[in-house]
């Protein structure tokens, strides 16, 4: 090796090579093909490009490395300093560091283009950053009058040698602003290129605030979050009840509303994208940015909210054989649906994969990526269908299952939605069935001294879904219900919580604590309306199941806000989900939400979803001969015949109980 050639070797990536003494380090890395990132273009402005030089005597590299072996610091570095904080310690900026002797070079993972996110809010998964949209600086050479040359294209050419972007189209909002843009800026502009291939922003001198949103629009609420495509960091979150509600609480009430008032799709559509441009200013706002720094968003949904999003009828799918109008994911610009993002800011939509399993499960199934691993997986979402996955890299099974709207509430007698005051977790006491219980906004139990103080504020007025699983689950526990889930009248005799209802039976959870309040009771009714739910959510797992023919499965994983509050342990009681090693059993939070988030974030991610939908297998549950026979055995608590040994390992199988469908006390008819 001559003795003006050293050595470098870049960590973590193991890329090694030879240079001339003084090389940058950032050339260097690009000669190598290193992933340092880099937006001003070497100009020591956007502090991306950082690195750290090991010290010490390597024997397995066999070389020696010292932060000596580079140049001192220059005034450019130093100047960052003053202008953003100091480096951290033994930082460097690689594109004004030079090459004296051999190093050892670490690139930290927020200077490495193509990072990973470490995805703290489930288990498994990294997001590689890899945005569609990037920034690149560039100062552009003064027109010459012997060879003047437009802005435009003197932006091409600086682009291609400094970037090597070739073959660029820009879009003509973003032409119109580059002569002011150079102007103020002593001719050095930022811009924003969309796949490599149209420019889609112009900034006047260093912009380095790309900002990407990612949207789960459930039927309910309406969640997004403000995303540094930079960085891959969530700056803020924003969530707010679906406007769509007064036209119908369940999505198939919005479709009859539809049916009925066919101007009701403009005013749903306008109603959903104005609550979405609303939550992206209270984004930006609490960064005290504007919405024109959003270049990009993602968006999730369950079918018809995909549909009515994108200002598409989804009266097809009220009915069979519930047909998609679109079901690949595409982009398409944020403000063609009148979203206030940057002009040119570009939406990608995931791809929906049947009528009833929407770009939402795909965000599910990207999220907890169930098709690489050799574990058998099951996914839920419960909703008021409920959408499930089963697979693994092998083979992927996905359906929808009517479970209607009990789990959340609906048409359940004292059913309510998870507010403050609603009744969120329950325990009966076997021996005196006595209960006590846990209200939304208080820690304590019913039981516990000061509950009274702590819920001063609040009004107990109902039970929200996740507490409906545990009182019927601790009803069959001890002995109030039976496993067809009959309420057991005899036990009248022996407390008072148990008591006519018409000519059934129910148990009264929560006594008034005055007239002005009413009991909180659980009925005979609520009783079936939960096992009709749980039936027909069990009866379309056992046909996925038996459509792949197995017998267990290695994980389940319950997506979704239902997902993330019930108890596991109560909803196996129940039969919700089947037999399954508990500690396998776990909650995916928003995977939906998290599943945007990877696509607004990895562009790769994108194409993968789609192939991986491509492939999946749809399992119509309403056409399968199977479905009903499934769906009678799932009545019983939890299972017909299915014997749940996991399960009742770890809790107490109640005693048998048949107890005959006897009337209570018949109401006297009044004159």
């Amino acid at each position: 090796m001559s003795s003006q050639q050293v050595k470098v070797l870049f960590l973590p990536s193991g890329k090694r090579g030879e240079f001339a003494k003084h090389t940058q380090l950032l050339d260097a890395a690009r000669t190598l093909g290193v992933d340092i990132d880099s937006v001003c273009g070497g100009r020591g402005l956007c502090g991306r490009c950082q690195i750290a030089c090991m010290s010490g005597t390597f024997q397995k590299h066999k070389m020696t490395s010292s932060p000596a072996h580079l140049s001192p610091l220059v005034a450019t570095e130093i100047k960052f300093n003053e202008r953003k904080g100091p480096l951290l310690e033994g930082r460097r900026l690689s594109c004004h560091a030079e090459l004296l002797d051999d190093v050892i070079i670490d690139v930290p993972p927020e200077s490495q283009v193509h990072r990973q996110i470490i995805r703290k809010d489930a288990e498994h998964r990294d997001i590689q950053l890899n945005t569609a949209t990037r920034l690149y600086f560039v100062i552009l050479p003064e027109s010459a009058l012997e060879a003047a040359h437009g802005e435009a294209q003197l932006l091409m050419a600086s682009l291609e040698s400094e970037w090597g972007l070739t073959g660029l189209q820009i879009e003509t909002s973003e032409l119109v602003k580059l002569q002011a843009a150079l102007a103020s800026g002593d001719r050095g502009v930022t811009v924003a290129v969309f796949e490599s291939s149209q420019i889609t922003g112009v900034w006047s001198g260093l912009f380095d605030a790309p900002r990407g949103v990612a949207v789960d629009v459930g039927s309910t609420t309406v969640a997004a979050h403000l995303c540094d495509l930079a960085t891959g960091d969530v700056l803020s979150s924003a969530s707010v009840m679906n406007p769509q509600i007064p036209f119908g609480e369940d999505l198939m009430s919005r479709v009859s509303y539809i049916m009925m008032h066919p101007e009701g799709v403009d005013a749903m559509t306008s109603a959903i994208q104005t609550a979405l441009s609303n939550l992206f200013g209270e984004l930006t706002e609490q960064l005290g940015e504007t919405t024109d720094n959003i270049l990009e968003v993602s968006l999730v949904a369950n079918p018809i909210m995909h549909h009515l999003v994108l200002g598409i009828n989804p009266i097809n799918l009220g009915g069979a054989p519930f047909a998609l109008t679109i079901d690949e994911g595409f982009t398409l610009k944020a403000r063609d649906l009148g979203l206030d993002t940057h002009s040119q800011a570009r939406m990608f939509v995931l791809p929906c994969i049947a009528g009833h399993v929407g770009a939402d499960t795909a965000g599910v199934i990207l999220a907890e990526s169930p098709d690489t691993d050799d574990a058998m997986s099951l996914i839920v979402d419960v909703g008021t269908n409920a959408e499930i996955v089963l697979g693994n890299k092998d083979r992927l099974l996905v359906c929808s299952s009517p479970t209607g709207p009990a789990f959340e509430g609906g048409e359940i007698s004292a059913g309510q939605r998870a507010t403050a005051g609603a009744i969120e977790r329950v325990r009966i006491d076997r021996a005196t069935l006595e209960p006590k219980f846990r209200v939304i906004g208080s820690e304590l139990w019913s039981t516990d001294s000061g509950f009274a103080e702590s819920t001063r504020g609040l009004s107990i007025t109902g039970i929200c879904g996740s507490g409906i699983i545990e009182v019927i689950a601790e009803m069959f526990l001890a002995g109030i219900i039976s496993e067809d889930g009959i309420v057991d009248g005899a036990l009248a005799e022996q407390t008072s919580r148990v008591r006519s209802h018409g000519r059934t039976w129910s148990y009264v959870l929560h006594f008034a604590e005055d007239e002005s309040q009413r009991d909180i009771v659980v009925t005979q009714n609520d009783v079936r309306q939960i096992q009709l739910a749980k039936a027909a959510l069990y009866a379309g797992i056992k046909l996925l199941m038996d459509k792949m023919g197995v017998g267990e499965v290695d994980r389940i994983r319950l997506a979704g806000a239902f997902g993330s509050h019930i108890s596991v342990e109560h909803a196996m009681v129940l039969g919700l989900i089947p037999d399954c090693a508990l500690d396998q059993v776990s909650s995916a939070g928003n995977a939906a939400g998290v599943g945007a988030r990877i696509a607004l974030l990895d562009h790769d991610a994108r194409d993968s979803i789609q192939q991986t939908v491509n492939r999946a297998e749809r399992i119509e549950t309403a056409t399968e001969s199977d479905f009903q026979d499934y769906f009678v055995a799932a009545m019983a608590f939890p299972h017909k015949t299915d014997p749940y040994p996991n399960l009742f390992s770890l809790v107490e199988r109640p005693s048998p109980k048949r107890v005959a469908q006897a009337e209570g006390r018949r109401r006297r008819r009044r004159s």
